[in-house]
């Protein structure tokens, strides 16, 4: 079969417009920080960010997915919800220099000092008390000016929180991207390396899920779609590609995955070693993301592979 065949036979086709930027903010930061586990990835200061997204825009990358470091943490996570927290200004920064759409993750974990994704009782998740800052998050970030809100703590009834507390300040058109199928995986260590969210002591089992189930992702996913997300999302996305197709059959709501930080940092390395050709296996995960079915793809090499895509 030739070339030109082949290409007009294809059924799936990866675009640039599929991509989602992950972009991380430090407060602490006065220059980009390299991610020593993530090759490539920096955590940015508050002054760099609108350079970080305008390069994204150019490429025409329509959305950033952005992930915040405070400079103080404490047991309750407040600078999460602080009308001037570094989201909150790191929005402002992109919305005034882009036309992005800029979608903010909705977690505790960054903030608190215990590093837990909620409020913590007798070293348990309080899951009732926790909803009540993540509506107070939600609110502060689409007062920035946030398009979308993504929370990713796997709370019960996170999404009802925070649409009722969203509808309730006049944001009805802020949407919710929800991590709905959140999976309790070891690809999650590079992210930790670059948000400094490592929790202290424990782990996050209670309330993410067990990778060896499949039918509580769908119940998961039907649950977020009754408190009203209007996307969901399967985390992490090659490990979950079974979960990701049954979403697609049973949901029409748009599907997100997370090309998360392991999956990224794993090519990276066997690249580095000579083991496999880097860009070659980036495209194909990728490509396989979308067959699967995920309609966005949140990913770290939503840069080079625009680049690719677009033949810079």
């Amino acid at each position: 079969m030739s070339p030109a065949v082949r290409d007009m036979v294809r059924e799936t086709e990866l675009s640039v417009r599929d991509l989602i930027y992950p972009m991380f903010v430090d407060e602490t930061l006065h220059q980009p920080r390299a991610v020593p586990s993530m090759p490539g990835v920096m955590v940015h200061s508050i002054s760099g960010v609108a350079a970080e997204a305008r390069k994204a825009e150019r490429l025409g990358i329509p959305a950033v997915l952005l992930f915040g470091v405070p400079e103080h943490k404490d047991d309750e996570g407040s600078e999460a919800w602080n009308k001037n927290g570094i989201v909150q200004r790191a929005v402002r920064i992109i919305k005034k220099e882009t036309d992005l759409a800029v979608i903010t993750d909705l977690c505790l974990c960054e903030y608190t000092s215990h590093g837990h994704c909620g409020i913590l009782r007798d070293g348990v998740v309080d899951n009732d008390q926790t909803l009540e800052r993540y509506a107070l998050t939600a609110v502060s970030q689409a007062d920035a000016g946030a398009d979308m809100i993504a929370p990713s703590g796997m709370m019960d009834g996170q999404v009802a929180a925070i649409r009722e507390a969203l509808d309730d300040a006049g944001y009805e058109n802020v949407a919710i991207m929800s991590y709905s199928a959140k999976y309790g995986s070891a690809f999650y260590g590079p992210f930790r390396d670059a948000a400094g969210s490592a929790p202290r002591s424990g782990d996050r089992r209670s309330h993410q899920m067990d990778p060896g189930n499949r039918r509580e992702a769908m119940r998961e996913m039907r649950a977020d779609i009754e408190e009203g997300a209007d996307i969901l999302m399967v985390k992490p996305a090659i490990p979950c590609l079974d979960i990701i197709r049954e979403a697609r059959d049973a949901f029409d709501l748009p599907l997100a995955a997370y090309n998360v930080s392991g999956e990224y940092a794993m090519i990276k390395a066997a690249a580095a070693n000579g083991w496999l050709d880097g860009e070659k296996a980036m495209m194909e995960s990728l490509l396989a993301i979308k067959r699967a079915g995920a309609d966005i793809i949140i990913t770290y090499f939503a840069m080079q592979a625009a680049r690719r895509l677009r033949g810079d």
